[in-house]
């Protein structure tokens, strides 16, 4: 990890590993200047929030390089690219390690095959809610590419795949996804249909079936994205018969049905029908066991909804941060500004506790999630069914506060408002997160919570 963090110091970010906690601690002072003293403490053994946000020093250093990417690279390009629904390509390989890049497309992934081996749920929330901040749309496809093929790759994938695949998905010359929900199963989705039928002579699968809803399906609009990791039935015994392939840009029969546009948020990020008409699948290409990728696909639900769970706090603290300003600079009836008013004092206030009670439940789960286990669901659902509807009523609130400039782009806070509406659908409904939730807590039969 440490060649890592060097790696990525000469990337824009200088910064020392330092004994001194007083160093670190005016650092988070600085990005925190407006939170009561218990965020931070000078004494390094006793506990606080900035050390729940930001657990050690690696984290810290990975904020402040992400956050001041974002500012200078992310935010000055993030309303025209939403109002022309167009993804930035440029952009985005900037994320990656080629040419001097951030180096956090494959941020999970081990240095030896090209990524930067933080591979730990607390970093991934860092850069999501960092990202967000600025613009929620880019660090979507961010998610789809770093996390449901890359990371998804590096915990279930073989060395030989590994070594074949992550260096141009880490490098950014690769640009890519994962392919779950179809037309008719989204939520249902161990109700798949496409499938993948064992051609012996051709020593792998034919795969037919349509993926739909795939961010970063395509990226010009007519040709498919580079790499995607492609869920498939495969047996007919059980509905969990399902296996996980590498589909490649290019392969016969692999296609863009259609570009979805006019899309409510997250406008800036493609989303695609995918087809897949008679695609050979050679066997060096089968992910883990044949029948065998549901935990895989649930495992990696865990750490997406993690990382949804992150951007919707990023929305959240980009909202409160724009209404507290309309707030503190707008005149009306005879004051300087508008925290005189209780019906403004309710709106920020009440945001301010739920983004704050949303962004510790994240970090507190987080800091100990491992990105190689499986069965942590009650709180990967909880947190993002949680996280995601505060950052929708958050943004709500800032359209409130800041009256008729809020209701326009420029303003951001519209954008973030509509952005947020899709954290409550993807990677799993509010809905089924109550239907999972409500199994898990059945399930402890008596047994008090902690």
């Amino acid at each position: 990890m440490a060649s890592a963090f060097r790696r990525m110091a000469h990337r824009g970010l200088s910064f020392t590993k330092q004994s001194s906690t007083k160093l670190h601690l005016s650092v988070q002072r600085s990005w925190f200047a407006s939170a009561s003293p218990s965020w931070t403490s000078d004494d390094a053994t006793t506990p606080s929030l900035s050390k729940l946000f930001n657990p050690t020093e690696d984290h810290i250093a990975l904020r402040e390089m992400v956050r001041s990417f974002a500012e200078r690279e992310v935010e000055p390009q993030a309303l025209a690219h939403n109002r022309s629904e167009s993804f930035n390509i440029p952009l985005f390989r900037k994320f990656g390690s080629n040419d001097g890049g951030l180096g956090i497309l494959g941020l999970t992934v081990p240095e030896e095959f090209g990524g930067t081996g933080l591979a730990d749920a607390t970093a991934v929330s860092i850069v999501h809610e960092e990202l967000s901040y600025s613009d929620p749309a880019l660090c979507l496809s961010y998610l789809a590419h770093s996390i449901l093929l890359a990371n998804n790759l590096a915990v279930n994938g073989n060395d030989e795949q590994l070594a074949r695949f992550l260096p141009g998905v880490c490098d950014g010359s690769q640009i890519g996804g994962m392919c779950m929900s179809e037309p008719n199963a989204g939520t249902d989705v161990l109700g798949m249909k496409t499938n993948a039928v064992y051609d012996a002579a051709r020593n792998g699968y034919v795969l037919n079936g349509t993926k739909m809803w795939i961010t970063n399906g395509t990226t010009n609009g007519t040709d498919t994205g580079d790499l995607f990791l492609v869920y498939a039935r495969t047996g007919s015994e059980k509905r969990t018969e399902i296996t996980q392939f590498i589909v490649e840009g290019g392969m016969d029969g692999f296609s863009v049905g259609q570009k979805i546009e006019d899309k409510l948020g997250m406008r800036a990020s493609p989303t695609a029908e995918l087809v897949f008409e008679n695609v050979l699948v050679p066997n060096t290409n089968i992910v883990g066991e044949v029948n065998g990728a549901t935990i895989c696909m649930m495992r990696n639900l865990e750490i997406e909804r993690v990382a949804l769970a992150a951007m919707a706090v990023g929305i959240a603290r980009r909202s409160l941060d724009e209404m507290i300003s309309y707030a503190s600079d707008r005149p009306a009836f005879g004051k300087s500004n508008l925290f005189g008013f209780g019906q403004i004092q309710k709106h920020i206030t009440e945001s301010y506790a739920e983004y704050m009670a949303g962004k510790s439940y994240l970090y507190g789960f987080a800091n100990g999630l491992g990105l190689n286990t499986y069965g942590n669901g009650l709180d990967a659902d909880g947190v993002k069914l949680y996280c995601a509807q505060m950052a929708k009523n958050v943004a709500d609130r800032a359209i409130q506060v800041m009256g008729g400039y809020g209701y326009v782009g420029e303003y951001t806070v519209e954008r973030l408002w509509r952005d947020a509406k899709l954290l409550e659908i993807g990677g799993g409904t509010s809905e089924s997160h109550h239907k999972n939730m409500a199994r898990d807590l059945h399930r402890l039969d008596g047994n008090k919570l902690e």
